[in-house]
């Protein structure tokens, strides 16, 4: 297995989870291969396996510097290739499964083993989201962009198999790689975020790490033009700018335990959703717990929210979002709870354990046509 970077259990990590739970009743998986690991606790099932970490996450202060050492993404994987290649050479491997936004779908696999990547999103400096990064970010994109992205484009060819995490990401695999995609949702917490039948307020909610590309400014905008009580969840790199300028409707909790975000969920009138997300986890789980939506008519809110009948889909623009969130308030709480569900945990295993169960048969076909005598026993 593959993923882009361990440092911490984010929405990424999550389908790691679940994906190397599948992975592991399919058969051994023999490792993890990282660019950067932090070596913190992530699930037991994904701390039992053992890591494998390029030269370049090793370097002094690379954890905190690894979004400035992209030019460097490329000789990574290339390392990490050769290390799964000679993996493959003393024990034979049947399958590599990654999990990426950056760039460890890159991983070349040895011939004949067929490479799945679960795409969050083709990198998004490179390919969609080039214009929401800082000055000297910004400058050397221009100056290595061109050559990163026909890296990126060229190793797009290593992959047999590209599952998107929404119909958006399958739309943005198809213009960056010029590849169609399986559409299977990342795993919700469906039986946890639950709705508890109490009384709602009459405020909005909005949630999430407080980014330029988050678009909080506008659902702060939208809470002004109404009237309405905003509650922001979440910390980051604008929230001290946003808060010194807020008006006096809204409402900074920082970041919340998970059981406190649940609360705010089962409590809130509408949840605000004005970004434009790969897919959005976040507005699952506010459905999950009953609460409507109003989100952008744009990237993956268009597989989530049903308009009018879980909430309410608008152009980007302050005013939109607004009468947005007004008719997303009468929509049924028991519609979204029913709507959640197509996003459980339990659908995403099933959904993953298919395609990867086809691909390991193939591959066991075509091992049994071509037998070698003394093989090894195969795993995935």
């Amino acid at each position: 297995m593959a993923h882009d970077w361990l440092v911490g259990f984010r929405g990424g990590e999550r389908v790691l989870h679940h994906v190397a739970r599948v992975a592991q009743s399919l058969g051994q998986v023999e490792a993890i291969l990282t660019m950067f690991d932090d070596g913190g606790p992530l699930t037991p099932e994904l701390d039992a396996l053992p890591r494998q970490v390029s030269t370049l996450g090793g370097l002094p202060g690379a954890l905190k510097a690894r979004r400035w050492m992209l030019p460097l993404y490329p000789a990574a994987v290339g390392q990490l290739t050769d290390r799964l290649r000679g993996m493959h050479q003393r024990r034979p491997i049947d399958l590599l499964v990654s999990t990426s936004s950056a760039a460890i779908k890159g991983l070349c696999p040895p011939a004949g083993v067929p490479h799945v990547c679960y795409c969050h999103s083709p990198a998004r400096y490179l390919w969609s989201q080039a214009d929401q990064y800082g000055a000297f970010q910004r400058l050397g994109l221009r100056a290595f962009g061109r050559s990163l992205r026909a890296w990126d484009r060229s190793t797009a060819a290593h992959v047999a198999t590209f599952i998107a995490n929404s119909t958006h990401v399958a739309k943005l695999i198809e213009q960056a790689y010029d590849r169609e995609a399986t559409v299977i949702h990342p795993p919700a917490r469906t039986t946890f975020f639950v709705p508890n039948n109490g009384p709602r307020g009459n405020h909005w909610l909005a949630v999430g790490a407080i980014e330029p590309y988050k678009r909080f400014d506008t659902a702060i905008e939208a809470a002004r033009l109404a009237g309405i009580q905003l509650r922001i969840v979440g910390d980051g790199s604008v929230r001290a700018e946003l808060e010194r300028t807020k008006p006096s409707n809204v409402t900074f909790t920082g970041r919340l335990t998970n059981e406190q975000l649940r609360h705010e969920m089962r409590t809130a009138a509408v949840l605000l959703f004005p970004q434009i997300e790969d897919f959005g986890i976040t507005a699952v789980e506010a459905q999950a717990c009953g609460l409507p939506v109003a989100a952008r008519n744009e990237g993956g809110a268009l597989d989530i929210v049903q308009d009018g009948v879980t909430g309410a889909l608008c152009d980007g623009s302050p005013q939109a979002l607004a009468e947005a969130a007004t008719r997303a308030a009468s929509c049924d709480s028991s519609a979204c709870v029913a709507n959640a569900q197509r996003f459980g945990e339990d659908r995403f295993e099933a959904a993953i354990a298919e395609v990867l169960s086809d691909l390991l048969d193939a591959r066991a076909s075509a091992r049994a046509s071509q037998p070698r005598a003394s093989e090894p026993t195969p795993h995935p």
